[in-house]
C-alpha cells in the first residue's frame, strides 16, 4: 500500500528529547483515574478480584506496549501515530475509524478532566459543586481555550509544562503510597478477600470484568510517545519510553489500589466521593491528607488535560495528512503547531462539556465512553502487529526466532483486545455505533475532496451497517430503553 502520509517538518528546537517523551507518557497515562481507583475499584470488586484484574491488565498493557515499541521500530517511516498502522494493514477505512475512534475518546476524556478538576475544587470552594454546574462550565472554557493558546506557542512549551505537571502531581501518590503501607493491616485486606460476603459484587468474574474499564482508563495514553514520534529527536528514544512509561505507571497503580484496601474496608472505600484517595488519606491521618491529595489531583489534571489536547490535536492533524480527515485540519502555524486541529478538538471539548452539563454527566461516565472508544485503534495496531509477523514483511530470515517472540506478544496483545471489548459490555459497544457512524460523514467529506473511491464493497456494507445500528442505539437512548 502507497504510504499518504506526509512527514511533519518541525524545527529541530522544538523536538522532543527522552526525557520530555517519557514526561508525555506518564504525564498523559497518570491522570484523575488513579486518584479514585481506591473507591471506583472497590465498588465493583473484592481484594482478590482486583489481584487478577491488575494481572490480567498488566499483562496485557505490557504486550500492548511491547506492540507499539515493535511497531516504532519496524515500521518507523509509519510516524502518523497509530492510526497509520490500521490504514496500513487494513485500509483507508478502518485507519480512519482508528483516527476517529482515538480523537473522540481522548476528546471525552478530556471533558471528563475538566469535570472532575471543577469537583477537585469543590472541595476548597463548595461553589463548583460536582464539577458540571454553571459556573464550573463557565470556568472550564476559559481554561480550555487558555490551554490552547499555550500549545499554539509550540509543542516544546507544552511538553516542559507537562513534564514539571507529572513532577507535581507524583508528590501527593508517593506520599498516599507511603502512608497507606505505614498503616497497612493485613486482617483488613483479607476480610472477605473474594467479596464472598458481598452479594451486590457478585461472581470473581464479574468483578473483574468490572474493572476493565477503570483499568483500561487508568493506562489510556500509552501510545503518546508513537503518536508524537514524528516529533522525537531520536527515533529509539519512542520505545523506550513507551515502555518505561508504562513499567513506571503500573508499578504506581498497583500499590494505590491494594494499600487502600488494607487500611479501610472494601465496603467503606466503595462509599467514598471521588476523587476517593483524597477521602481515604483524610480518613487515615485527617483533613491535611485530603488537602494534600486534592491539591497534587488539580495539578495532576491540568497536566494531563494539557498533554491530551496536544495529543489530540496530533490525531486529527496525522488523519488528515494521511487523507482520512478533511483538508481543514493540516493548518499549522508558525511554530509547528496544527492550529486548526487543535481549534477543533477545543471546540468539540467545549460542545461536550455543555452536553455534559446539560444531562448532569459524572466523571465515571464519560471515562466510561471514552475508554471504549480507544478499543478499536488498540484492537488494530495489535492485529497490525500480528499480520507482519504471519506475512514476514520487515523480517529476514535471521530474524525467525525475534518474529516468533513478536508472534507471540501479538496474539496475546489480541486477546487482550478482544477481552476489553467483551468486558466493556452491550451497552457501550452500542453507543459507539452512534459515535463511528456520525465519523462516516467526516470521512466522506475528506474523500471526496480529493476525488477518490470513498468505500469499498465490504467497507460500504460495514458503513451502512454501522449507521442502521447507531440509528436503532439512538432511538433506544431517546426511548430510554437504553440507559448509560
Amino acid at each position: 500500500m502507497r504510504k499518504e502520509c506526509i512527514v511533519l517538518e518541525v524545527k529541530e528546537e522544538n523536538k522532543l528529547g527522552f526525557i520530555p517523551l517519557t514526561g508525555l507518557v506518564i504525564g498523559s497515562i497518570i491522570g484523575g483515574g488513579a486518584f479514585s481507583f481506591p473507591g471506583d475499584m472497590a465498588k465493583v470488586a473484592s481484594p482478590g478480584a482486583i489481584i487478577i484484574a491488575w494481572i490480567i491488565t498488566g499483562i496485557g498493557m505490557l504486550t500492548l506496549g511491547f506492540v507499539f515499541q515493535n511497531l516504532s521500530n519496524r515500521r518507523p517511516d509509519l510516524d502518523c501515530g497509530i492510526y497509520s498502522y490500521a490504514k496500513e494493514g487494513f485500509g483507508n477505512y478502518a485507519g480512519f475509524n482508528c483516527a476517529w475512534g482515538h480523537w473522540i475518546s481522548s476528546i471525552l476524556g478530556n471533558v471528563s478532566y475538566m469535570v472532575m478538576l471543577f469537583c477537585t475544587i469543590g472541595y476548597f470552594m463548595p461553589i463548583f459543586g460536582n464539577g458540571n454546574n454553571l459556573l464550573s462550565i463557565v470556568c472550564a472554557s476559559v481554561l480550555i481555550w487558555s490551554i490552547n493558546a499555550l500549545i499554539l506557542k509550540g509543542v516544546k512549551t507544552a511538553a516542559f509544562v507537562n513534564v514539571l505537571a507529572t513532577i507535581g502531581k507524583l508528590i501527593p501518590i508517593i506520599v498516599f503510597i507511603i502512608i497507606s503501607l505505614i498503616m497497612f493491616k493485613v486482617n483488613i485486606f483479607t476480610l472477605d478477600f473474594w467479596g464472598n460476603m458481598n452479594t451486590n459484587l457478585g461472581s470473581v468474574l464479574k468483578q473483574v470484568k468490572g474493572t476493565m474499564l477503570i483499568t483500561l482508563w487508568a493506562f489510556i495514553g500509552i501510545e503518546s510517545a508513537v503518536i508524537c514520534s514524528d516529533k522525537a529527536k531520536v527515533k529509539k528514544d519512542v520505545s523506550k519510553a513507551t515502555i518505561i512509561g508504562l513499567l513506571g505507571t503500573l508499578i504506581i497503580y498497583v500499590l494505590i489500589s491494594l494499600l487502600a484496601l488494607g487500611t479501610m474496608k472494601q465496603s467503606q472505600l466503595a462509599q467514598l466521593k471521588s476523587p476517593s484517595m483524597a477521602y481515604a488519606l483524610e480518613f487515615i491521618v485527617g483533613k491535611w491528607g485530603a488537602v494534600v491529595v486534592n491539591l497534587g489531583l488539580i495539578i495532576s489534571l491540568l497536566g494531563v488535560y494539557l498533554g491530551w489536547t496536544l495529543i489530540c490535536a496530533e490525531l486529527a492533524y496525522s488523519g488528515a495528512q494521511g487523507g482520512a480527515f478533511p483538508e481543514f485540519f493540516k493548518k499549522e502555524n508558525k511554530y509547528g503547531t496544527p492550529s486548526s486541529s487543535l481549534f477543533m478538538t477545543s471546540l468539540l471539548i467545549q460542545l461536550f462539556l455543555i452536553c455534559a452539563f446539560f444531562s448532569n454527566s459524572t466523571y465515571q461516565v464519560l471515562y466510561s465512553i471514552a475508554s471504549a472508544a480507544v478499543l478499536v485503534p488498540y484492537f488494530f495496531s495489535a492485529l497490525y502487529s500480528l499480520k507482519l509477523t504471519i506475512t514476514r514483511e520487515t523480517y529476514t530470515i535471521r530474524d525467525n526466532k525475534i518474529r516468533k517472540r513478536d508472534m507471540f506478544i501479538s496474539i496475546i496483545s489480541v486477546i487482550y483486545a478482544i477481552w476489553l471489548m467483551y468486558a466493556a459490555g452491550l451497552k457501550y459497544i452500542l453507543l459507539l455505533s452512534i459515535l463511528f457512524s456520525v465519523g462516516i460523514f467526516v470521512f466522506y467529506k475528506a474523500k471526496k475532496e480529493k476525488n477518490t473511491i470513498v468505500f469499498t464493497k465490504i467497507e460500504n456494507i460495514i458503513a451502512v451497517i454501522l449507521i442502521i445500528v447507531g440509528v436503532i442505539t439512538f432511538c433506544m437512548m431517546i426511548t430510554g430503553k437504553l440507559i448509560i
